[in-house]
């Protein structure tokens, strides 16, 4: 049985391409000029200071010797892309991972952010960016993701990491074996904060999106902290209490107006890199930079990502409320089965497409043989725009219906001549 209807879901109209207009041109770089000139004083910065300068050489977004990708979160289309599978090494980008285990943990109830978090002599004796954490030095789970997520605290990876695994050895075990379950096929991790030199650890433009895609969709929580600016946490130590600020190391946050995350990354090796995180029009995109010679390029690629991709993202969006009738069933113990669209359908267009001309199609059977088993598929909704299909949902049983045996048929005919 098939139902065809003009789909009734939203679109998200894609916004006019800035770049059009020489105006904006110079308001946006004036406006980038005042934001990379703000200096705050009495802060240590996580990240290391830039030390070479340079004007981005990009075309349409791209920048040579660079791995870039755009995606779009909901659907996981990639919109742009350059070099995304070759293997770098991501610094602090790493990070994600780390985050992405620990909201994973905190979600299983196997730890929560209330935890109070001991901090080991390994964990206090990681250079590079940190909070300078204190052996012995106690912090909640909470506290520490803040650490993580704001300022890129290597030593706060390594409390966490061991916190949740005994061992950051361990824990980077649970990296790679997540890595895997994601499809993060050009990946391997080898600590859990991306300080390593070791050729063994990198990853992909690809892969970063992957994985930043799965903590932010899976865990939108992650932004109550990625978009902290900054906040000040307390150490408390055998000499005494002070406190510290900790200061975002994604400038994002204050040069892009719908930026609100995810990671930056540095080291000598993997030069610059960020996995970037915006929302406008319900429309989440994520842009991965890796390998960028100086802090400005990368947040500047990340700028020219973010603006191309709204200027050519359609959203079509589908609740998939919809009240389905039941299906008939053949030797059950019941006569009919319920059924339910199994989620929302999201689609995304980049072609410039009439998104109203979707067209949605239920295809159900007429009838079904018991047993009908709760949660098994009956059917789909077939999504098409002109003489594509551009996605399917499942649709669901709503109920399990035994098979009727002979003294159910007794029972029923029984109920239907003498009740």
């Amino acid at each position: 049985m098939k139902k065809v209807q003009k789909a009734d879901g939203q679109s998200k109209k894609k916004g006019t391409d800035w770049r059009r207009s020489g105006f904006a041109w110079i308001l946006t770089a004036l406006f980038l000029f005042l934001c990379n000139v703000t200096a705050w004083t009495g802060v240590v910065q996580a990240e290391g200071e830039e030390t070479a300068g340079g004007d981005m050489e990009a075309v349409d977004g791209v920048v040579p010797s660079t791995s870039i990708l755009l995606m779009e979160a909901s659907t996981g289309k990639v919109i742009k892309e350059q070099d995304a599978d070759v293997c770098r090494p991501p610094a602090s980008v790493t990070k994600v991972m780390t985050l992405l285990l620990t909201f994973e943990k905190l979600s299983q109830g196997k730890i929560h952010l209330t935890d109070e978090v001991t901090t080991s002599a390994r964990a206090k004796s990681m250079g590079g960016s940190q909070v300078f954490l204190e052996e012995g030095e106690v912090q909640t789970v909470e506290t520490l993701i803040k650490c993580i997520a704001v300022a890129s605290g290597n030593d706060a990876s390594v409390a966490v990491a061991e916190h949740i695994a005994g061992s950051e050895e361990e824990f980077v075990k649970l990296m790679n074996e997540k890595a895997d379950q994601l499809g993060m096929k050009n990946t391997h991790f080898v600590d859990c904060c991306g300080l390593t030199d070791s050729t063994e650890h990198y990853t992909t433009a690809r892969d970063v999106a992957l994985m930043s895609r799965e903590l932010i969709t899976k865990y939108p929580d992650i932004f109550n902290y990625t978009t902290i600016w900054m906040e000040d946490i307390t150490h408390t130590t055998a000499r005494g209490s002070s406190n510290f600020t900790l200061s975002s190391t994604n400038k994002l946050l204050k040069q892009y107006q719908w930026a609100n995350g995810l990671k930056t990354g540095f080291t000598s090796r993997a030069k610059y890199c960020i996995t970037a995180t915006a929302c406008k029009d319900e429309i989440e995109l994520i842009a991965v930079i890796m390998g960028a010679e100086t802090k400005e390029i990368r947040n500047q690629t990340a700028i020219e990502l973010f603006n191309y991709g709204y200027s050519v993202s359609n959203l079509y969006l589908d609740a998939n409320q919809d009240t389905l009738e039941p299906v008939p069933v053949e030797g059950g113990v019941e006569d009919t089965v319920s059924v339910y669209i199994e989620e929302p359908f999201r689609y995304l267009d980049i072609d410039g497409n009439d998104l109203s001309q979707i067209e949605k199609t239920l295809q159900l059977p007429e009838k079904v043989t018991a047993p009908v088993e709760e949660g098994g598929v009956a059917g789909r909704v077939v999504y098409r725009l002109g003489d594509q299909e551009i996605g399917s949902v499942c649709v669901l049983y709503g109920n399990p219906v035994e098979q009727a045996f002979y003294l159910d048929y007794l029972k029923k005919t029984i109920h239907t001549f003498f009740l």
